[in-house]
């Protein structure tokens, strides 16, 4: 990809999973990787692996959802490296509850991580692009986001609010040299997606795999998708090969048929 040798990049919720793929792809392209997570165990260690590949990493306990981490977490990166070229919004949480049965606490928590968190997150670096004229936002909305459940509406709801403000953002900032767009991933290949798995079934009524089996059986492609599926549509988002791409939602699902 294009023009991200020597950029310096947050990854949220990069400890694992989707974020973990996504930091190393961006090194591997020849970005320097700041490792934001919640969980300070396996942020190091991610942050290990950036090195390994050649490029500068540093790891940051960083709870998204509160203002003095995410204030800590710019005000780190810009004193380490001097600025931010790109912000990628990973960290996000899900719950497995029934529409009657979701309580104003399980709701807030979902949306201060998923959509407060993401919003504020940008808001932090944006005023720093907007000063250099340049950079690369990129928001991990979700498929959820463009279809129905009886599991965990509050998840698809945050996720709806993230492909929202992207576009929003992408809207108001565009005239800096901006570009702010996110991707809707599917079935995931990650620990989140098997606790999905394990707890849905209470809710629906199915056996342990079963949801699964039945969500990739509606894949065109055949398969589960992997973090690195996701990865690579992040990382050409961040590169120079997407300059006229703004304000989109870009599936990144293998094709779901929903019936």
């Amino acid at each position: 990809m294009r023009g991200l040798k020597d950029k310096v990049a947050i990854v949220t919720g990069a400890g694992q999973g989707i974020g973990r793929a996504i930091a190393l792809r961006l090194a591997q392209e020849g970005a320097d990787i700041v490792i934001a997570d919640v969980n300070a165990q396996t942020a190091p260690d991610v942050a290990g692996e950036v090195r390994s590949t050649g490029r500068a990493a540093l790891s940051l306990q960083t709870d998204v959802s509160k203002a003095k981490d995410r204030r800590a977490l710019v005000e780190a990166v810009l004193s380490e490296f001097g600025r931010v070229d790109i912000l990628v919004n990973n960290a996000g949480i899900i719950r497995i509850t029934a529409p009657l049965e979701i309580t104003e606490e399980e709701w807030d928590l979902v949306q201060a991580v998923n959509v407060k968190g993401t919003f504020f997150t940008c808001q932090a670096v944006l005023p720093h692009m907007v000063q250099r004229r340049a950079g690369r936002i990129v928001n991990l909305a979700s498929i959820a986001a463009k279809a129905g459940s009886t599991a965990f509406i509050h998840y698809n709801a945050s996720k709806a609010a993230v492909v929202a403000l992207t576009r929003n953002l992408a809207v108001a900032f565009g005239k800096y040299g901006i570009n702010i767009n996110c991707v809707c991933p599917g079935i995931v290949d990650t620990e989140m997606w098997a606790k999905v798995d394990r707890e849905v079934g209470p809710v629906l009524g199915v056996r342990p795999g079963e949801f699964t089996q039945n969500r990739v059986n509606a894949i065109a492609l055949g398969r589960i998708e992997t973090p690195e599926d996701v990865g690579d549509a992040v990382v050409f988002l961040c590169s120079d090969d997407a300059r006229y791409v703004t304000g989109q939602a870009i599936n990144v699902e293998g094709g779901i048929i929903f019936h």
